[in-house]
């Protein structure tokens, strides 16, 4: 049976690969992208099965509006995926207000929006799915990328808390969380104005890895939106979705500290209870 998806981000990295595996094995796919041209070839290629949509996720407006419009050209969509976004490097410290806007904007308040608008319109049809594509960012940390992770931390939250609020409705989330992935994602960086001070930290190391492209990169583009797809088509997919062996050990690392972390501190957190008469 076919399906009908939207997804932002549809031009380029995960986004265009997933629309591209979509189109060709014969379901309907609403994409977003910032450019006109950007998807053309695929437009003229699948005039029947693609639809190309202009849209900046930080225009609320826009998204509200691009949401409603779709459901209404197609009448169900069965999956809605929230890809479009980017990366910010820079120490904490060297980042710009305008940086640390956009980034928000675009990775946190617009996906943000983007379920929101959605939510009704899935409600209305009697269910459907949302994934939102993450990263193991989303429950790690790099030095160098602290508004990038604070952005997937916080959709994290978000999608999580949601998932439970509609799930009587029929609704339900996959957070995809890749490990670093041969895409574009370190091509389109956007990156604050180093300061000195930072060079020998480990912030300014991993800004030394980024610039040398000497991140080992594991992930295979295809195979990751492979098991997105497979997921997303699956009749009780997991909440979050590990993509990826960096990312797989990355996070299961940092549960494990964290766990042992927490149960160290057991007889304190304890103690901060009311004491019952």
């Amino acid at each position: 049976m076919t399906k009908t998806w939207f997804i932002t981000g549809a031009s380029s990295g995960l986004g265009r690969i997933m629309t591209e595996k979509l189109l060709g094995r014969g379901d309907r796919v609403i994409g977003t992208v910032r450019r006109t041209d950007a998807l053309s070839h695929l437009a003229s290629a699948h005039a029947d099965q693609f639809h190309v949509v202009l849209l900046d996720l930080i225009d609320t407006g826009a998204v509200r509006a691009a949401i409603d419009q779709a459901f209404e050209r197609v009448g169900r969509i069965d999956v809605v995926v929230s890809n479009a976004g980017y990366g910010l490097f820079g120490a904490g410290e060297e980042l710009s207000d305008e940086q640390i806007d956009r980034q928000l904007a675009t990775n946190l308040t617009g996906s943000i929006q983007l379920i929101r608008a959605s939510l009704p319109h899935l409600r209305s049809q009697g269910g459907g799915r949302v994934v939102q594509v993450s990263s193991e960012g989303g429950q790690i940390t790099y030095p160098g990328f602290s508004l990038y992770h604070a952005s997937k931390w916080g959709i994290e939250g978000f999608v999580e808390t949601v998932a439970q609020e509609v799930a009587p409705f029929g609704i339900d989330f996959i957070i995809a969380e890749p490990g670093p992935t041969d895409t574009n994602f370190g091509a389109a960086l956007d990156r604050a104005e180093p300061f000195g001070i930072y060079e020998e930290t480990p912030a300014g190391e991993v800004r030394r890895l980024v610039a040398g492209g000497e991140f080992v990169i594991h992930g295979d583009a295809g195979n990751t939106v492979d098991a997105i797809i497979e997921a997303a088509d699956s009749d009780h997919p997991p909440l979050r979705l590990a993509l990826g062996s960096t990312a797989f050990e990355n996070i299961r690392a940092a549960l494990t500290k964290r766990l042992e972390a927490l149960e160290a501190q057991r007889d304190v957190a304890f103690s901060a209870d009311r004491k019952e008469d």
